[in-house]
């Protein structure tokens, strides 16, 4: 098979052959269809981030694709089944995170293409309990982002308590904000669409977003204050300064959702302004498997739409050059068919 491989932090990803892997007794084979390419990919393949991945590495945490073979321990997963191999490749099941609901947070967790390899390959093994179904009539080219990038912003929608009579700042419509816009509109919130590029100030506009922000010629935070300030602010730009502009956004008792995570990102808070107007910042991981089937299911029902484009594996150095460029709308996904 074929693989995109992170040799070493410093040089671009190489295209390998490798033998196909045989499941162990709790994992499934899978024939990958496709498989989105997210900024954490990036952020892997250039081990920016404290905690490194070891070299060499599959990256790919979005992918979709046939079982192919599954090992003795696996019951509840068939072979031709279409399955999503998700951020969370596996956790403890048994820690006080994982049993109330709170997998993601387990601290023994493993993370397809990071700590395990992932989907930038013809073929991968996953965790038989932790691949998620995908339903039938689910394009595989739009369930991949809906993996991660879906997930991701759906949980932060989630947890910030947006709800109608609110009023939602988007921070950065791409890969992730364009869908966060989505659900944050299916939980009945206002919301205000912010970026900084032309595509994704018309792709707000086109999903309905209620005002857009173009923060290259507007002060965002002023421009959401004379709205009346932000219930909810959701920081999905990778820029220290679009989460300074997303906090100045809010209003008394607002919520900052932090979900991007720049390099070095840090965010300094007025102690002062934060506790007598009673605002919040909390941190949002990805979803749980059971957030994914959700997310699958919105979609089967048209509630969402992904907008993505496609590339071959064989384009990963150039799909990444593009992202880091600004060049591309929204989710790049590799199609393996």
């Amino acid at each position: 098979m074929k693989a995109a491989v992170v040799t070493d932090f410093t040089r671009p990803l190489e295209i390998q052959h490798r033998v196909i892997p045989r499941p162990a007794a709790h994992q499934v084979l899978v024939r990958m269809e496709a498989s989105g390419l997210c900024h954490t990919d990036i952020h892997a393949a250039a081990g920016d981030w404290p905690v490194k991945p070891n070299p060499p590495f599959v990256p790919g945490h979005e992918g979709i694709g046939i079982v192919e073979d599954l090992g003795e321990q696996v019951g509840h997963i068939n072979v031709g089944d279409r399955v999503a191999i998700a951020w969370l490749g596996e956790a403890c099941g048994h820690c006080d995170h994982c049993v109330s609901g709170w997998e993601t947070l387990c601290l023994k967790q493993r993370n397809s293409g990071y700590s395990v390899d992932g989907s930038f390959s013809e073929y991968a093994v996953a965790h038989g309990d932790y691949v998620v179904k995908v339903p039938d009539g689910l394009d595989p080219l739009d369930a991949a982002p809906l993996t991660c990038a879906g997930v991701t912003t759906y949980k932060a929608v989630k947890v910030s308590g947006a709800g109608p009579g609110k009023r939602v700042l988007i921070s950065g419509i791409g890969g992730l904000g364009h869908l966060a816009l989505q659900y944050a509109r299916i939980a009945g919130a206002e919301t205000v669409a912010v970026d900084v590029t032309d595509d994704k100030l018309r792709l707000a506009h086109e999903l309905g977003a209620d005002h857009v922000i173009d923060a290259r010629s507007q002060d965002v935070a002023e421009s959401v204050r004379r709205l009346g300030g932000a219930d909810v602010a959701i920081g999905l730009a990778v820029s220290n300064a679009s989460l300074r502009a997303a906090y100045g956004s809010l209003r008394r008792h607002g919520t900052l959702v932090l979900v991007a995570l720049p390099a070095g990102g840090t965010l300094e808070l007025p102690v002062f302004e934060h506790v007598l107007e009673g605002k919040s910042v909390i941190g949002s991981i990805v979803g749980t498997r059971q957030d994914l089937a959700e997310v699958f299911q919105l979609h089967r029902l048209g509630r969402t739409r992904v907008i993505r484009e496609q590339r071959r594996l064989k384009e990963v150095n150039e799909a990444i050059e593009d992202i880091l460029a600004g060049r591309v709308t929204a989710r790049l996904v590799f199609d393996f068919r």
